[in-house]
């Protein structure tokens, strides 16, 4: 007798049970003990230690077995249960079972196999005992099919295969069934049963050859009456044979009934006739059908009864089932279905439902369906039944990643072989991931895909979120509503018709962009082929920019830089996103075209928030300070790498900004950190100290010291040091870090025009010289400069020790009458002599009327006027000033919201010219197509850049009238 561990290491649970059932004394037991060691292949050995015994019992020559035949029964009843049950009732069969192996037949072979059981043996043979030896014939075959699966190395690799013989065998089962059926209905009908032409047509998995062990097999009848024959009396006569036959299939009987036959989704399910003719069909479908029906006519074949007729009906709705797609909202309407389908799941239940829950089998098939309507409209390729058949012709098209259909496919197979294992076991329609420890075991021994219940159950979990993501990012994307509503006419975007269709969407160089559109799509190559899948939606997207023209360059810029690289294109086609944000930004922003078309490896920012999310200080100094440290001090290699780094963060501040609608002020202050982040990490590189002997430090000035830098800004700045040796050279210094701060690809400058003494001044001082210039030969202006002063980069002793000096200096006493005289008389010089001569004054946002410099220049005044005495005035960004001012009660409410507005207002201006030309300008351009494009990046409706004028020149009115009234006290 073995042990307690001996049976548990091959594989037993129930060891008590086992022990006891081992212990009885009878033939049967002894040899089971002999053969014990051979359930260790069994994936349930407990369940099929006592089927065998019991099969030994009746059949006392199963001990005579040889060792391959016992191997395979006790695979068949450790997988099975229910096929056990099905050879202890029938021991002729086991017998046959013994002495026979086979593979899966093909399908002729098993219509001859069952429909010789089926025949008429005699006269005293009935429908009822005709079916039964059906039922029996069909059971022989599927055990073997059963058998041949359970010893396969890997499931998922002969599933398909399975799948096919399984529909195979019902193809058969139903071929006979109607013969029985019009045997059964001649008494009644007579010589009618010969003159009607019935075709059963199979649907769902069983039209697809994906058939599981137990399914319901969907169906449609289709019937014809032959010559003259009344059509009415026809269709009766054809009903009937059908129901007999459904009856010989599924009916109570000695042999229980194989499955259950489901004819609902026939043209007005349940409440439409059983059996319709071939022209009823028709109707039906050209006129009433909804979308899900065109779905579910997708895998019809047929399968049974007139074959001829069978043919017609698939050869005269197949056409239909292509052009549902063109129906309006078809993809939202199959999108809306399948979330209908999971949210009725029960809610105990959406965890561990294979079939219909999140991640399971629906998530794949619906998916390969939709996918397959959309674009096999176009492309015949994609006319298959069969899932993973379809999946790999949409793959091999382009339409669907090659990785993705991979990982789908294999997904796939591993839920289908839990589904079957699952169904196997006790020959009963489940669905229903088990929850049990031992049941998760046994199918996890059955499946072979794990090495038990914990990792079964895991390895469930993994596949869910892998088909669930999958599933989501291709389901619901956007290309598929886009390619489903263009008429036929206009998918292929080569034709005649091409350069007036894209007229009428809004390019006005339509035969520019069909150039580029042939230089994307031309070729064999899969590249070329999933572009002409994209093109449709990118085309689409890019008309409802401002300058579609630009963004189609643009994308082919990209394209074309980026090549072959399968995360783009990829990205493009699945990520229902992705496509979208990059046509909005290259479509209205000739700047973020500019900009992506030299860093093409950013479009892969636009698939995720994450991506386009600026960095903060901390995260730009440490990547690039990483920078300067992996080489050699002084090496010349490291500056165009960090102006990389500082093009690549202010292009995905740009893309930021213009896919959320940034406020200004954060777009603002992101520019100023990474300029900062660039200062700190050159000064790194230089290392003032070694190669120029001097400590050194950048005080910001202007809209960089107030962090409101715009795209087009450059830096203004002064430079503090202290010498630590007798040849320092601070003019070398600042002379290297200009040109290294240079850029000519996304320009920029170091601006030292607000340095002490100005332009005549020292390129340089140092904190003595600082204070005492300041404390004695410094001008008005000079002071109010100072006002926006900020540390920025560089020692920070040397950076404390300014601010100290520039603190007193700006926060001093306020200025006297003759100071305040001197800034306005600045301020009305600045307006007569810096104007660019010939621009309206109402439209430069920089220096007119109510704009940038009225707002600063009325704030910094009262900054100055007040700040020696208010500490929390002082500070240097403008809004922040404004905001105190008001808490002060110094300016109203009202005044403050007005300067507000107008300053917010011509900010955004002035980055959105830049932006969406590329080229810096101060100017609103007058109200249509110049202005349009800076207006549709401010959020403004087409064609209403009149709108943005007025909102601009009513804001900065009435931003001049309080200026005037605060600052010249008018």
């Amino acid at each position: 007798m073995p042990s307690r561990m001996q049976l548990a290491r091959l594989g037993f649970a129930e060891l008590s049970e086992t022990l006891a059932l081992l212990s009885r004394e009878c033939d049967a037991h002894n040899w089971a003990l002999s053969i014990l060691d051979r359930l260790r292949t069994a994936a349930d050995p407990d369940a099929a230690l006592q089927q065998l015994l019991d099969l030994a019992e009746r059949c006392p020559d199963l001990t005579q077995a040889d060792d391959h035949a016992l191997d395979r029964l006790i695979l068949l009843l450790g997988g099975s249960t229910g096929l056990g049950d099905f050879l202890l009732r029938s021991p002729e069969e086991l017998a046959w079972f013994i002495a026979h192996e086979e593979v899966p037949l093909a399908r002729e072979a098993y219509i001859a196999s069952i429909a010789d059981a089926a025949a008429v043996i005699d006269d005293a043979d009935t429908p009822e005992t005709r079916a039964n030896r059906l039922r029996l014939r069909y059971r022989r075959h599927l055990t073997q099919v059963a058998v041949w699966d359970l010893s396969a190395d890997d499931p998922r690799e002969v599933f398909e295969r399975v799948g096919q013989a399984l529909s195979d065998l019902a193809d058969a089962a139903f071929e006979a069934a109607l013969q029985i059926g019009t045997a059964a209905c001649r008494p009644q009908f007579g010589d009618l049963v010969d003159q009607v032409r019935v075709a059963v047509i199979a649907m769902g998995k069983t039209g697809a050859r994906e058939v599981n062990y137990i399914s319901d097999v969907d169906v449609i009848y289709v019937a014809e009456p032959v010559g003259d024959t009344d059509p009415s009396r026809a269709l009766t006569a054809a009903t009937r044979i059908v129901q007999s036959a459904v009856r010989a299939i599924s009916a109570t009987g000695r042999e229980p009934g194989l499955w259950e036959v489901d004819a609902n989704l026939r043209p007005e399910g349940k409440d439409g006739a059983l059996v319709r003719t071939l022209a009823s069909h028709e109707a039906y479908y050209a006129r009433w059908a909804k979308e899900w029906e065109f779905q579910a006519l997708l895998k019809a074949r047929a399968m049974a009864g007139d074959a001829q007729l069978g043919l017609d009906y698939i050869r005269s709705i197949r056409p239909l089932v292509w052009q549902s797609a063109s129906r309006p909202n078809f993809v939202e309407s199959v999108q809306a279905m399948r979330q209908r389908v999971t949210d009725n799941i029960p809610a105990d239940q959406v965890d561990v439902q294979l079939k219909l829950g999140p991640g399971g089998l629906r998530d794949v098939e619906f998916t390969v369906q939709l996918l397959q309507l959309v674009h096999g409209q176009h492309d015949e390729r994609l006319r298959g039944r069969a899932t993973l058949e379809s999946l790999r012709a949409l793959s091999a098209g382009g339409y669907v990643g090659r990785r993705e259909a991979d990982e789908f496919a294999d997904d796939y197979r591993t839920l289908r072989v839990l589904e079957h294992r699952l169904q196997l076991r006790q020959m009963r329609r489940t669905h229903l991931m088990p929850r049990d420890d031992a049941d998760l075991r046994v199918l996890a021994r059955a499946s072979k895909l794990a090495a038990g219940g914990p990792d079964l159950a895991a390895l469930w979990q993994r596949t869910r979120r892998s088909v669930r993501e999958l599933h989501t990012r291709l389901f619901f994307s956007p290309l598929l509503a886009t390619v489903a509503a263009l008429p036929g006419e206009d998918f292929q975007l080569t034709t005649s018709r091409a350069t007036d269709r894209l007229r009428a969407i809004g390019y006005r160089d339509p035969d520019g962009a069909l150039q580029r559109i042939t230089s994307l799509t031309s070729g064999v190559s899969r590249r070329a082929e999933i572009q002409r899948h994209l093109l449709p939606l990118m085309l689409e997207l890019f008309a409802e920019g401002s300058d579609p023209d630009a963004g189609l360059l643009s994308f082919t810029r990209i394209s074309e830089s980026i090549g072959d690289a399968y995360w783009y294109l990829r990205m493009l086609r699945d990520s229902p996103v992705a496509a979208q944000r990059l046509a909005q930004v290259l479509s209205c922003s000739r700047f973020i075209g500019d900009s992506l078309a030299s860093q093409p490896e950013a479009a892969q920012w636009f698939e995720n928030d994450d991506g386009v999310a600026p960095r903060t200080f901390e995260m730009l100094h440490t990547e690039m300070a990483a920078v300067v440290r992996r080489h050699p001090a002084q090496d010349p290699r490291v500056v165009p790498l960090l102006q990389q780094l500082r093009r690549r963060e202010v292009l995905r501040l740009a893309i930021w900004a213009v896919i959320n609608d940034i406020p200004v002020e954060q777009v603002s202050r992101g520019l100023s950190t990474i300029s900062r982040a660039l200062l700190e990490a050159l000064l790194l590189w230089i290392d003032p100290v070694t190669t120029h002997g001097v400590r050194f430090a950048v005080i910001g000035l202007g809209r960089f010291g107030g962090g409101e830098l715009g795209f087009a800004s450059d830096l203004d700045v002064m430079y503090v040091y202290e010498p630590v040796r007798d040849n320092a050279d601070v003019r070398a210094l600042a002379q290297q870090l200009a040109k290294a701060a240079h850029d000519f690809v996304m320009p920029v400058d170091l601006d030292l025009d607000l340095r002490p003494e100005g332009r005549k001044g020292a390129i340089a001082k140092t904190i003595s010289a600082l204070s005492t210039y300041y404390q004695r030969w410094a001008q008005t202006w000079e002071r109010q400069a100072l006002v926006r002063a900020a540390p920025v980069a560089g020692d920070t002793e040397l950076l404390d020790q300014a601010m100290a000096v520039i603190d007193q200096v700006r926060w001093g006493a306020p200025p006297d009458l003759m100071q305040e005289r001197e800034i306005k008389r600045l301020k009305a010089r600045m307006e007569s002599e810096r104007l660019p001569r010939g621009v309206d004054p109402s439209r430069h946002v920089k220096l007119g009327r109510g704009s940038l410099t009225d707002v600063e220049w009325v704030i910094q005044l009262e900054q100055l006027r007040h700040a020696h005495a208010d500490v929390s005035l002082r500070n240097s960004n403008t809004l922040t000033a404004l905001a105190a001012l008001t808490a002060s009660g110094i300016l109203t409410g009202e005044d403050a919201e007005t300067l507000r507005t107008a300053w917010l207002l011509a900010s955004r201006v002035r980055d959105a010219n830049m932006l969406a030309t590329g080229k810096p300008s101060d100017v609103l351009a007058e109200s249509g197509a110049a202005l349009e494009p800076t207006a549709r990046l401010l959020g403004y409706a087409a064609g209403t850049s009149a709108a943005l004028e007025n909102d601009y020149l009513r804001a900065t009115r009435r931003s001049r009238r309080v200026f005037e009234r605060l600052f010249y006290g008018e």
